[in-house]
């Protein structure tokens, strides 16, 4: 490498183009090969820049999302979901909910894939660029609660409730929370009403929410107030995707013993 080089790399190193002080030189001679006019040389120099950038911004929003696994909506079994209703779901995945700040409620019993659905929309997000977090009902529930003995529940919610541009709080329903817990969760929704999009999973009908809620009627009704007042409604039906296949298992060894 002779000096001017060096001197390129420096300064792209200085300014934080990091990929650009790797690739410029081979891009250099590639388009002096190809007697690339050096408008289009700056432009591809620019766009891998600009794409490392991005990847490195996903790769920080996906360790921010907390997302237990990946999941997408392609991967989504529609032809066994028979009740998952497939044009809802598809005109979610524009994302256009979370620029209008608006929520989603996926409600259904357990095993038609809810979360997979509300995950596969937190990760098209993050992809998109949009800062969001996941996190089940009970470990939202420790989580506010430790910070609230640590004397830390205001930063706690400026960080992780008021934070994220998208919060997907799962299986809401599966555990009943006593009424400090549910305060807490009223305030969360509370503070990100018309403010931030919500995603919320359960395998309760509405009417059953009070039951999760230490029966508080008042309080449920406030918070579905707020959570539905822009809201999309998501039932769905249909088998369990966990069962599904030990049925299937089960279905052969049965075939198998026949024969």
């Amino acid at each position: 490498m002779n000096l001017q080089q060096d001197r390129i790399a420096s300064t792209c190193e200085r300014l934080g183009l990091h990929r650009m002080a790797v690739e410029w030189t081979g891009l250099a001679q590639d388009a002096a090969r190809k007697e690339v006019s050096y408008a289009d040389f700056f432009e591809q120099l620019l766009a891998i820049e600009n794409g490392a950038r991005l990847e490195r911004q996903r790769d920080t929003l996906m360790k921010l999302a907390t997302l237990p696994s990946v999941k997408t909506l392609e991967q989504y079994d529609f032809g066994f979901a028979s009740g998952a209703p497939r044009a809802q779901i598809q005109e979610l995945a524009s994302l256009a909910f979370i620029e209008r700040a608006e929520n989603i409620v996926f409600l259904g019993p357990s095993g038609v894939g809810k979360s997979h659905l509300a995950q596969a929309l937190a990760y098209r997000a993050v992809m998109a660029g949009i800062k969001s977090r996941f996190i089940t009902a009970a470990d939202l529930m420790l989580q506010l609660a430790t910070a609230r003995k640590q004397e830390r529940l205001r930063e706690y919610f400026n960080r992780a409730v008021v934070g994220p541009r998208l919060l997907i709080i799962d299986e809401i329903g599966y555990l009943p929370f006593g009424r400090e817990e549910a305060n807490l969760l009223f305030n969360v929704v509370a503070k990100r009403y018309e403010r931030g999009s919500i995603i919320l999973t359960s395998n309760l009908a509405f009417a059953q929410w009070s039951s999760a809620f230490a029966d508080d009627k008042t309080l449920t009704a406030a918070l579905l107030d707020r959570l539905l007042h822009h809201a999309h409604i998501v039932q769905i039906g249909g088998e369990s995707y966990r069962l599904k296949d030990k049925r299937k298992a089960g279905q052969a060894q049965k075939r198998a013993k026949a024969d």
